[in-house]
């Protein structure tokens, strides 16, 4: 596929096919997204590729609580786990709130899990002394994360970031035998997907994109 083909189409897969995903291609897509930029070109990512389904099983008890408080909150009006407003959203209403059909399928249905961890030790979070959650330890992580999901469309495969588990930190380490040094960033199922989406929607350039100053003109 071409580059901006690749990059208009890759949408958030979620419900996939019986099909296999061979090592082989695996390997192919790692080899292609470990291309990605990182700080100091240090490459801290680690990837655990998760097949075996009793430990996929041990997942859902951990990212059941997370996606229950996630959804209250989106019923409420929120913008779930944010850091700017505070919930209003009380733990008795997050404890009725039903969890959708279908909300474990990506993990246990897609035909492998790739977890996604970086090295704290090697990152430079220079946003670190600030008073506010940290980000900019994410871009020495983040676009190989992409990069995988860029390159498993580029196979004819889809997949999805998700970070529900890493509200589940230390146990998803306990799990996996994880480093302490090591933060979880993402979860992605990665299979063929049941349906190709080939038109997203987004934003308009102009939306987002000002000249010279953060309120100036809109730019496109």
């Amino acid at each position: 596929m071409e580059l901006y083909d690749v990059m208009r189409t890759t949408f958030a897969a979620r419900q996939f096919t019986d099909d296999k995903v061979s090592d082989e291609t695996l390997r192919q897509i790692l080899d292609n997204a470990r291309f990605a930029p990182s700080g100091g070109n240090r490459q801290g990512w680690r990837v655990v590729l998760v097949r075996e389904q009793d430990k996929r099983k041990q997942l859902i008890p951990l990212l059941e609580p997370v996606i229950r408080r996630y959804r209250a909150q989106v019923a409420a009006g929120e913008n779930p786990y944010n850091s700017v407003v505070p919930t209003r959203v009380s733990e008795a209403e997050i404890a009725k709130t039903e969890l959708p059909a279908g909300y474990s399928d990506p993990y246990l249905k897609a035909p492998v899990l790739l977890l996604i961890f970086v090295d704290l030790s090697v990152v430079a979070s220079m946003d670190s002394d600030l008073h506010r959650v940290g980000v900019v330890s994410g871009a020495s992580i983040y676009p190989f994360a992409w990069n995988i999901l860029l390159a498993a469309r580029n196979e004819g495969l889809g997949g999805t970031l998700t970070t529900f588990a890493a509200v589940q930190e230390p146990a998803m380490k306990e799990l996996f035998d994880v480093p302490d040094r090591y933060a979880l960033t993402a979860v992605l199922p990665i299979g063929k997907p049941v349906k190709q989406l080939t038109k997203l929607r987004r934003n308009p350039v102009s939306h987002f994109t000002t000249i010279d100053s953060f309120d100036g003109e809109p730019f496109g």
